[in-house]
Order: structure tokens, then C-alpha cells, then sequence
């Protein structure tokens, strides 16, 4: 039986998610997302905030994740663990539709190649972006770090932030811990330009639940 919906009041942090858990009568293992309203002006580029955060305890799904790479970075790429690496014919997949990916990582020299591809990667949220740590050298890693549950983030016109912190099925304190370091890193890279209240308003929600707020 589902729990009754949520008041409006925001709840602290654990109480929230214990809230949240009794929305999990599905048949399946619902994400559980963290949406947050920012005092943020997004039409200006220094108050964009943008990054990724390996979360404590992943985010209960394996990211498949391709890497734009030649040579001895593209054989490291493939010993981490990348779904997918290449270069000239990746790019020709992509421009003829395959999007069967999370994640896209490119080293600094091949992103003349991915540029011409930001028009089919950029709406979707998977164009590689030094600020987001996307664009590297460091392949192996980043790699890794996108196996293990980085979960990455960026600003929208609404001043929203969005993003997946885990599954339904983790115990209530492993989400606890996801959400609260997700919280924790967006206050970590406030832009310095924001003044008055950074974080407006938190809310967490499941697949198909009611939201609930979370106390900023």
C-alpha cells in the first residue's frame, strides 16, 4: 500500500527519504532523482554551475560509456572498462544515429572530431566539457569513476539542477549518504558571482512517487 502524499513542509534529510521509501510499491526499481532550485542567474555565464560528483554508493546502474581516443589513450580506454572507443568511426556512428551510450569522454586532441557532433550530443547532455572533467588525458580514471557512479550535472534556463542519486532499492542511509554528498558538492562550486541565497528549494522524488521536500 502506498503512503499517503507528502505535506508541503520541507523535512530534514532523513526523514525525507524515509518518506520517499514508502513510495516503492512498483514493480520495478524506481531512480530516485534530487532536483534543486539555484538563486542563480543562468544568462550569465559566470553563475553557470556545472560538474560531476562520484557518489558514495553509485547510482545503482552501470553507465555505458564510450571515449573519443587514439592510440595508447584508447587501448587504456578499453582496459578500463569503456563500452566503445574510437575515433573517425565512432563519430560516423553517432552522426548516423547510435546514441546507445551515458556517458561520452574524448582526449583534448580529438575534440576538432566531436566539435561538428555537439548539435547531436549537446541536447542529450552527452558533449564532452573539460569543465565537467569529460575532456582528458586521464581516460582510465574518468573511466572508472563513470562505472563506479559519477553522476554528472549542469544548470538548466530554470535555474534547476537535476540529477539520479540511486534506486529505490538502497537502504534508506545509502541514499542518505548519495544525497547529502551530491548537496554537499553543489554547495563546493557556489560561482563566486552569486550573491543572496544560493540553494532556493530541494526536493527528491522516485520514478513514479510524489515529491518531497528536503530542508535546505
Amino acid at each position: 500500500m502506498l503512503a499517503k502524499a507528502p505535506g508541503k513542509d520541507p523535512l530534514p534529510l532523513q526523514q525525507a527519504v524515509e518518506l520517499l521509501k514508502q513510495f516503492s510499491g512498483r514493480k520495478f526499481d524506481q531512480t530516485v532523482e534530487i532536483h534543486m532550485n539555484l538563486g542563480i542567474d543562468p544568462a550569465q555565464a559566470d553563475q553557470i554551475v556545472r560538474g560531476s560528483v562520484v557518489l558514495p554508493n553509485g547510482i545503482g546502474k552501470v553507465q555505458r560509456v564510450i571515449v573519443f581516443a587514439k592510440g595508447d589513450l584508447a587501448k587504456t580506454a578499453e582496459e578500463a572498462g569503456a563500452d566503445a572507443v574510437g575515433a573517425e568511426e565512432l563519430s560516423k556512428r553517432i552522426k548516423e544515429g547510435w546514441l546507445d551510450f551515458d556517458v561520452c569522454i574524448a582526449t583534448p586532441d580529438m575534440m576538432g572530431m566531436v566539435g561538428p557532433l555537439g548539435k547531436v550530443l549537446g541536447p542529450r547532455g552527452l558533449m564532452p566539457s573539460p569543465r565537467a572533467g569529460t575532456v582528458t588525458t586521464d581516460v582510465a580514471r574518468v573511466v572508472k569513476e563513470y562505472k563506479a557512479g559519477k553522476v554528472e550535472f549542469r544548470n538548466d534556463k530554470g535555474s534547476n539542477l537535476h540529477a539520479v542519486v540511486g534506486k529505490m532499492s538502497f537502504d534508506a542511509n545509502k541514499l542518505i549518504e548519495n544525497i547529502g554528498a551530491f548537496i554537499s558538492y553543489v554547495h563546493s562550486v557556489k560561482p563566486n558571482a552569486v550573491k543572496g541565497t544560493y540553494i532556493k528549494s530541494i526536493a527528491i522524488c522516485a520514478t513514479m512517487s510524489p515529491s518531497v521536500r528536503v530542508t535546505v
